[in-house]
């Protein structure tokens, strides 16, 4: 049999991991795949340096048309990334009949339902295990290995570069500005850090999590988006003394009234697991009503890891192209009919317990008004802690840990606390989840 012959867009770290993994390991893959599977075709810009890394046995172009308008290619994987020319890329490739692999998180959270339902109705297929979490298989983990469940909810570390900062000012009680400098200069944050550090790829990613979990149309517009970049390291030393560390997780959960859809620093207690996942790595948690809870872990960039993620969607993609479409796994696990219009819960609507940390006058009577506040708007205190405050003298700093409450309860209080006059600095407010 013929080899599955794929066409490549894009062949930067990944792409050019994507086909060293695929030359490498191309008898044990076509093992599985029941046939093989080779890239006979690249379209990049820089054809030189394309030319480099594939040799004379590949056709190159620098247009990716060319690589679509191709008869002989089967599938077309996007490893372009944007918004922008890679819609219009994908949606051609899949009205040209080409099933089509993608990486591409940011595409798929905001125009995946566009791109589904194309793909649907010309009885092609989109995979992508790649979108979410590089090396680790999460896409095939909820939609298939769990599919017996009714998940309760996800939350995940999925951005390698704000776990390395988190993790290196736990470690050395470094500043935020400090650790993303040298984060730049090892490789592991980009020049310009803003989707990672402001917690938007995480979102792109969490999304994606939620619809397949959940059943519901891929929703980025109404997550909730918070990053680390106004982390300081006071709160992630005062964390580590109450038994808690501090990292940026996606989070989805199933709620009575919606589904919510978060990402934010979070307090998680330090005998969690994935508290304890440190540097660029990556960990995500399924809690689902038959299987309990279940941990993922791995590499979540770099070329050959995600590589890995990619070539996977390929064999899958190889092995089921001549089903019929309806026998097919959904893009969204659940059937296209069978999606849900469930509703995105505001962050006002969000369940969750708080740290807070107040910078406040040493004097008598201080607490009490604090307490008393939390107090009369019904939310419930598990810890306090009372340190001297790095701001000035006659100053303290106040840690007060909350049990669950509704996030606009927290707000209110929150507001009647910082109008206090013996409230000397504004307030620091991170969520706290126990992942229990």
């Amino acid at each position: 049999m013929n080899p599955m012959q794929v066409g490549l867009l894009g062949i930067g770290t990944v792409g050019s991991g994507t086909f060293r993994v695929l030359q490498r390991n191309q008898e044990e893959i076509r093992r599985r795949a029941g046939r093989g599977i080779a890239i006979t075709m690249v379209a990049d810009l820089d054809t030189q340096r394309a030319r480099a890394i594939v040799g004379d046995q590949v056709q190159v172009a620098a247009d990716a048309r060319q690589v679509i308008a191709n008869p002989a290619i089967d599938i077309v994987i996007e490893l372009i990334g944007g918004y922008g020319i890679a819609r219009t890329l994908v949606l051609e490739a899949i009205a040209a009949g080409k099933h089509v692999v993608t990486a591409n998180k940011a595409l798929l959270a905001v125009h995946g339902t566009e791109i589904f339902a194309a793909a649907r109705e010309r009885g092609v297929m989109v995979a992508f295990e790649a979108a979410v979490a590089g090396g680790i298989p999460i896409i095939k983990a909820l939609r298939e290995g769990l599919t017996a469940n009714r998940i309760e909810w996800v939350a995940g570390i999925i951005n390698g570069t704000t776990n390395f900062i988190l993790s290196e000012m736990r470690a050395k009680g470094l500043d935020f500005g400090v650790v993303l400098k040298q984060a730049q200069a090892l490789g592991y944050a980009e020049a310009d850090p803003t989707f990672d550090i402001e917690g938007v790829d995480a979102a792109h990613k969490a999304t994606l999590m939620s619809a397949i979990a959940f059943g519901v149309p891929v929703q980025f517009d109404k997550a909730y988006v918070e990053g680390i970049s106004a982390l300081q390291a006071a709160d992630i030393r005062y964390a580590e003394q109450l038994g808690y560390r501090i990292k940026l997780l996606g989070i989805t959960k199933r709620r009575p009234q919606g589904i919510e859809l978060r990402v934010h620093p979070t307090l998680v207690p330090k005998e969690r697991l994935i508290a304890n996942v440190e540097g660029a790595m990556n960990a995500v948690v399924v809690h689902g009503d038959a299987v309990g809870t279940t941990l993922y872990y791995g590499k979540g960039a770099g070329a050959e890891p995600t590589a890995s993620a990619v070539i996977a969607d390929l064999v899958d993609i190889t092995r089921l192209h001549t089903a019929d479409p309806d026998h097919r796994v959904p893009h969204l696990a659940f059937q296209p009919g069978s999606l849900q219009d469930t509703p995105i819960l505001s962050i006002d609507q969000v369940v969750t317990a708080f740290y807070l940390r107040l910078v406040v006058a040493d004097k008598a009577g201080v607490l009490a008004r604090i307490t008393g506040i939390l107090a009369d708007n019904d939310i419930s205190i598990d810890a306090v802690l009372q340190r001297e405050s790095a701001e000035g003298e006659n100053q303290t700093d106040l840690i007060i840990l909350t049990h669950d409450t509704v996030e606009g309860r927290m707000k209110a209080a929150l507001a009647q606390m910082q109008a206090l006059p013996t409230v000397l600095a504004p307030i620091v407010r991170i969520r706290k989840e126990e992942l229990s």
